[in-house]
């Protein structure tokens, strides 16, 4: 057998590859088991571009994988930073109601959030006060489990217990090819280097449906980029926000809208809004590939998502490029704040799979092997659609994948 072949290689090194590759290793630890990432770090994208929110599973569909994998997530993600030192604080969250109109739709989240076992507190406008005294609504729900960490510090974690057990990380090689045989699986990366497998796991991200494709499964769905833009509070106001604050979600669209978000290492994010990126990895405006733009607009499912939240994304556009704009939806929650108050801050884009009659997977999905389904395709397991909360989720969901892809190896052979 050649040294460079790998009983699972794991394709993607953020924070869901990461958490695949321990636990393989921490269920079978005689595995050769490799992580193979196009960029020269680990958790460059989503994992290390997000808001370090620990989310509570309020929002998700009772029943549904990210309603399950978020609340369990939530729990296993504080016991994993206090067990390896690593900072986090589980601060609480607000939901408000700034309108007599949202008022119906808080208190169907509270009835949702308790359908999925969570501690959900209903505050009047005084006990709101009492816990943001700068925030305006007029009711709140308070959902004390949600937390905050450095998802990216997690992500190494991940990546140095998988190493400690004998994982190799092979950071700055990209996937050019896949051949897929009965025997085995030949991954050709950039350098002209080939690893062959077992069985090969998919959680790139971004790039999911092109490793699927190129693996010789077809996803039916694509990956389209949105891009969250942020701001940040001046180091002298972050004391205008105590905790997390978010607003009630509008259900006809598929993000939260402008929140409040205190980090970890001190620092008050405003946003996101949600704009189309312009590529796959497209942080700016100026980030423009005509590869990923093309691909996008020739998708049918791009056209059908735009017939259906044109209204929505208008209003979003128009925040990404007025600050002005941007500064009268923070006021809704925010009265105070004002435009000198407001940093430009890091982005993120959000690897959202969009099928192709344009609707948004509003759960985690996987593809390939299937152990319940005998005539699933050997040899490959997929994590096509794990966008938020997947840090959060990312020990259930790394667990979930390394059955899938222990199971595709005892099936192979």
């Amino acid at each position: 057998m050649a040294d460079d072949f790998y009983d699972v290689l794991v394709v993607g090194g953020g924070i869901v590859g990461l958490s695949t590759a321990r636990a393989l290793l921490a269920q079978r630890p005689e595995l050769r088991v490799a992580v193979v990432e196009k960029e020269p770090e680990l958790a460059a994208h989503q994992t290390g571009r997000n808001s370090g929110v620990i989310h509570s599973g309020i929002y998700y569909r009772p029943g549904s994988l990210k309603a399950r994998f978020a609340v369990a997530g939530a729990a296993a993600m504080v016991r994993f930073c206090q067990e390896y030192g690593l900072p986090h604080e589980v601060t609480g969250k607000a939901v408000v109601a700034t309108v007599p109109a949202e008022l119906p739709r808080l208190a169907a989240l509270a009835e949702r959030g308790r359908a999925n076992g969570l501690e959900v507190l209903e505050l009047p406008p005084a006990r709101l006060r009492e816990r943001e005294p700068a925030v305006a609504g007029l009711r709140a729900l308070w959902v004390p489990s949600t937390g905050i960490c450095d998802f990216a510090e997690v992500a190494r974690c991940y990546a140095r217990l998988a190493g400690e057990r004998g994982a190799e990380l092979l950071t700055g090689r990209e996937v050019l090819d896949i051949e897929r045989r009965a025997d085995a699986v030949t991954v050709r990366t950039t350098g002209g280097t080939e690893l062959r497998c077992a069985v090969l796991v998919n959680c790139a991200g971004l790039q999911s449906d092109r490793i699927a494709r190129l693996a010789g499964d077809e996803p039916g769905v694509r990956i389209i980029p949105f891009r969250g833009e942020y701001y940040e509070l001046v180091p002298y106001r972050r004391g205008l926000v105590r905790n997390l604050v978010y607003p009630v979600p509008d259900p006809a669209f598929p993000f939260l809208g402008v929140h409040l978000t205190r980090g970890i290492h001190g620092e008050v994010h405003i946003g996101p809004n949600a704009v189309p990126a312009l590529a796959r990895e497209g942080y700016d405006w100026g980030t423009v590939r005509l590869g990923d733009l093309g691909e996008t607009l020739r998708y049918p499912g791009s056209w059908q998502l735009a017939r259906r939240h044109w209204r929505q994304e208008l209003g979003e556009l128009h925040r990404s490029l007025s600050k002005a704009a941007f500064l009268r939806a923070v006021r809704r929650l925010l009265p105070s704040v004002d435009s000198p108050d407001l940093l430009p801050a890091a982005a993120g884009v959000r690897a959202q799979a969009v099928t192709p009659d344009g609707r948004l997977l509003d759960d985690f999905a996987f593809a390939g092997f299937d152990p319940a389904d005998p005539r699933s395709p050997r040899r490959t397991v997929h994590v096509l659609n794990a966008p938020s909360p997947a840090a959060t989720a990312s020990l259930p969901i790394g667990a979930e994948v390394a059955r899938r892809a222990l199971a595709a190896l005892t099936a192979g052979g």
